[in-house]
């Protein structure tokens, strides 16, 4: 169990990997080297933080990071103590997600959204946004334009979203809809956003990463 405080019903599961050369961001060591993908790794789950920090200041939520790589010390020391964390277990991308919902709504939660750090276009108003959304509808996603999904949010746990699907792949998000249509949940999508994965997405990054550290650096 999470002991997630009684009061905060929206509850905020965030997934990433500790930043150790060679084990992080593998598909961009051709282009930064294993410790430019681990530093690169490192900038864009700080950015997320402080995106969901600035959504905490708006709307009650209660966050939980979920990480591969590194320990419990590890990850307090390098995002501090504001944070439940919990290891992202075994299994592929689906079974730990899956986990990760089931376990929250267990631990009371009646709104859970799961995000990556891949996504710099992801700020504190788009996750306003799909908390808001789950008010209304059973499922909400953020396409990201590769084919896969930046955010996805339930109201309750539904395991056949996650399983037999290719993970990686540019079919990850229409086979999760085809899903969706099949089980009869009613669900909105939020705008496309881009994801950082490989080497020809890096201007992505530098692009928003120019303003929005600086922006981070100023508060």
């Amino acid at each position: 169990m999470l002991n997630l405080p009684a009061n905060l019903k929206q509850h905020l599961i965030i997934f990433t990997r500790y930043p150790e050369p060679g084990k992080t961001k593998t598909r961009l060591i051709p282009a930064l080297g294993t410790v430019g993908a681990a530093n690169l790794q490192r900038q864009m789950t700080e950015y997320t933080i402080f995106q969901v920090q600035e959504l905490q200041k708006a709307i009650a939520i209660s966050v939980e990071v979920r990480f591969t790589g590194g320990d419990l010390q590890l990850m307090q020391d390098w995002l501090g103590l504001d944070f439940v964390y919990q290891s992202q277990g075994e299994g592929d991308l689906g079974s730990r997600m899956a986990r990760s919902l089931f376990d929250a709504f267990q631990s009371g939660a009646e709104q859970v959204i799961i995000i990556g750090t891949d996504c710099p276009g992801l700020n504190a108003q788009i996750l306003a946004t799909a908390f808001e959304k789950l008010h209304t509808f059973d499922l909400v996603l953020g396409p990201a334009i590769d084919g896969g999904y930046y955010l996805i949010g339930l109201r309750q746990p539904i395991p056949e979203l996650f399983v037999d699907i290719e993970w990686g792949t540019a079919q990850v998000f229409q086979k999760t809809v085809d899903i969706a249509h099949k089980l009869n949940l009613s669900h909105v999508n939020l705008s496309p956003l881009a994801d950082v994965d490989r080497p020809e997405d890096l201007p992505i990054w530098e692009q928003a990463f120019a303003g929005e550290m600086r922006e981070m650096r100023e508060i």
